[in-house]
């Protein structure tokens, strides 16, 4: 429920009014909806790796169907996924490396190697690195 200044319920047409204002101010487009908010806010919380029950609760939503509608496979979560998932089997090759030159010396090596949240390296090479 919104209130206006005196405290008092906001009626549908005051509101739409004071929306139209503050949307206009912010730049938005003239067709982005008070809604469009909800959506805009549940998919970047979406994509920044939040869990469908974080979502959830955000959105007041018991159920997890009715959370899907909000959440969206965009382009750039898609190559961020890609990059992780690449330095991942990196590190896991690498590992796996690690261990069979050592048993070919006899010896346990326990090798570190940086995950991508250690690094911060999460954009996987472009086609001329690889």
């Amino acid at each position: 429920m919104f209130v206006g200044e005196r405290g008092a319920r906001l009626r549908g047409t005051t509101f739409g009014r004071k929306w139209r204002k503050a949307r206009d101010q912010a730049g938005l487009p003239e067709g982005f909806r008070f809604y469009d908010l909800r959506h805009t806010g549940n998919t970047i919380a979406a994509d920044t790796g939040a869990k469908m029950k974080d979502l959830m609760v955000r959105a007041g939503h018991s159920s997890e169907r009715a959370q899907l509608i909000y959440q969206h496979s965009t382009h750039k979560h898609q190559r961020k996924l890609a990059g992780a998932i690449y330095v991942d089997v990196r590190r896991q090759r690498a590992e796996a490396e690690a261990v069979e030159h050592a048993a070919d010396e006899g010896a346990t090596v326990h090798p570190f190697v940086p995950r991508a949240h250690d690094t911060g390296a999460l954009d996987a090479p472009t086609t001329q690195q690889a």
